[in-house]
């Protein structure tokens, strides 16, 4: 008499699954603000620090390189040492991302977000 019902059973097991892979997304992005990565050039002259999600957070650079005659060799260390931390952050949140990712049983390689 009710057999389309059991329909309605996986469609609520399937909105608590989304509702708590919407839980685990926000506690990963809490996650990944908290997680710092860095990038250098330069052998270290210059390094970059950034949240797992690529946000900048602090730039160190040895005195060393101030030189006048070589502002765009201490530019181009510089964007060396960004551009190496945002691919660290990607790196790392991809990383983070899988780990969440295989927690929940999706399959490996999956992108998340979808």
């Amino acid at each position: 008499m009710f057999k389309g019902l059991g329909g309605l059973g996986d469609m609520a097991g399937m909105m608590k699954k989304a509702q708590e892979m919407q839980a685990k997304m926000g506690e990963m992005q809490d996650n990944l603000n908290a997680i710092m990565v860095t990038g250098e050039s330069g052998a270290g002259l210059v390094k970059a620090t950034a949240t797992a999600k690529g946000e900048l957070t602090a730039l160190d650079i040895d005195p060393s390189i101030f030189d006048p005659e070589e502002k765009e060799m201490v530019e181009d260390l510089i964007l060396a040492a960004i551009k190496d931390a945002q691919a660290r952050a990607a790196e790392r949140s991809q990383e983070e991302m899988g780990k969440m990712a295989e927690g929940l049983g999706l399959p490996p390689g999956m992108k998340l977000p979808f």
